[in-house]
């Protein structure tokens, strides 16, 4: 099955897409502030640079894109028809990455909290953010 788009077209549309600022993570930022808690973005001293960190709570958060970083038994996760073998080697990198960068966080004692596309959905949105707040309040604050 060939693209519904010229090269030139899908070029310009992947260029388009940014991994910072996504309409996901203003959903849980904007939420976050709104209850009270106060982070850093997109911390470059920490693996992965997480979207979000709350030092007061030892926590980072991410937020995934269900495409990109491959959520696995997710109707919004599918290896696009053209260039499968590419997009397959692509997405599961991301997504060993992704482990890689939980587990070195986790080992520095970093609460890390993964909060998926596909959870910030009309009908699971509200579910999401409450148990966000649950697993923040659940960790010791540092002073």
């Amino acid at each position: 099955m060939a693209d519904v788009h010229e090269a030139k077209t899908r070029s310009y549309n992947m260029s388009r897409i940014s991994g910072k600022d996504t309409k996901p993570e203003m959903i849980v930022r904007k939420f976050l502030h709104s209850n009270g808690f106060r982070y850093r973005l997109h911390e470059k001293n920490l693996p992965g640079k997480p979207d979000l960190v709350l030092p007061k709570y030892n926590s980072v958060i991410f937020v995934h894109g269900c495409f990109w970083h491959a959520h696995q038994d997710c109707k919004y996760f599918k290896i696009p028809k053209t260039r499968t073998e590419w997009w397959k080697e692509k997405l599961y990198k991301n997504k060993e990455r992704d482990e890689r960068n939980v587990e070195t966080l986790e080992d520095k004692g970093w609460n890390v909290i993964i909060v998926w596309e596909c959870e910030l959905k009309p009908e699971s949105k509200k579910e999401t953010l409450k148990g966000l707040i649950q697993k923040l309040e659940e960790q010791p604050e540092k002073g």
